[in-house]
């Protein structure tokens, strides 16, 4: 597992699953002749994306950054159609490292689509379904955990009510912004989904942006390449924009969840690359 020190925050990345999406919903409007010099494609024109969990261990607290994929979530046909080969193995993950899923004290939920929020709950029979972190406070936006309990037409697809009936006595909504821990945020942006957040951490000058799914792999540093996944494509834009900037004169990591080939990468306040975290490859890939 690969980690990363930053200022007080300890980052470790955690085996959450793998996916398989179109390359060009992916990237939205941006010609494949473009994007695919950026990032692999397999002949299936699909791209890996991971749905890793990153570890956080800040001031004596466990934390998680969304959940995983899960496990014994998706049926065949779901595994097939979004290329799944490999399910969470966050509960391994945490034994590596001396943990169980009761020790993690908080989540932070960026945004709740399936591929984020399954790892929250389990199935313990053909039906009934029970918390995986139960002993933690999960942190959402106000506007994402109202969608997910009552989807549009669209969102149906993707916020399961498996993923939030279990857990509801442990959700803590948030409006705008939180301060989870001295110099930890949760932003509400909007854009990918209408209640997407983004978390902070400042430590003197020390810094880690997690974008999440406004900027999912490194691919995606341009400010226009959004997905056409993406509910309010101009408010990703936007939001993406602002906060690129600020991490580039932070000189913060940029940390990933999707990221097949990088966990975190710098940048300097030219937007060019100092430092990176590449993934390691293991002999499931």
């Amino acid at each position: 597992m690969e980690t990363l020190q930053i200022g007080r925050a300890k980052l470790t990345w955690l085996s959450g699953g793998v996916t398989h999406l179109d390359g060009g919903s992916m990237f939205g409007v941006v010609p494949k002749a473009l994007w695919e010099k950026k990032y692999p494609h397999n002949d299936k024109n699909q791209i890996e994306l991971r749905t890793d969990p990153i570890l956080i261990e800040l001031d004596g607290w466990y934390l998680l950054i969304d959940s995983g994929i899960g496990l014994n979530k998706l049926s065949d046909k779901q595994k097939r159609n979004f290329g799944v080969l490999e399910e969470t193995k966050l509960e391994a993950s945490l034994s590596e490292l001396g943990l169980t899923v009761d020790d993690i004290d908080i989540v932070l939920m960026t945004h709740l689509h399936y591929d984020h929020a399954n790892g929250l709950t389990k199935l313990i029979n053909e039906e009934a379904h029970e918390s995986v972190f139960q002993n933690a406070k999960i942190y959402v936006s106000q506007v994402e955990w109202d969608e997910m309990r009552h989807p549009n037409i669209r969102s149906v697809n993707t916020y399961w009510e498996k993923n939030w009936k279990p857990i509801v006595d442990q959700v803590y909504p948030f409006k705008e912004k939180i301060e989870i821990l001295p110099g930890l945020t949760m932003i509400h942006t909007g854009g990918h989904s209408d209640g997407h957040a983004v978390i902070h951490f400042q430590d003197e000058a020390d810094s880690f942006l997690h974008m999440a799914d406004i900027m999912p792999t490194h691919a995606h540093q341009n400010k226009l390449w959004v997905l056409a996944y993406d509910d309010y494509p101009v408010q990703s834009v936007l939001q993406k924009e602002y906060w690129m900037e600020q991490g580039y004169k932070e000189n913060a990591w940029f940390t990933f969840y999707h990221d097949a080939y990088f966990r975190a990468i710098k940048f300097n306040e030219q937007g060019e690359k100092v430092d990176q975290l590449e993934r390691l490859r293991h002999a499931y890939d």
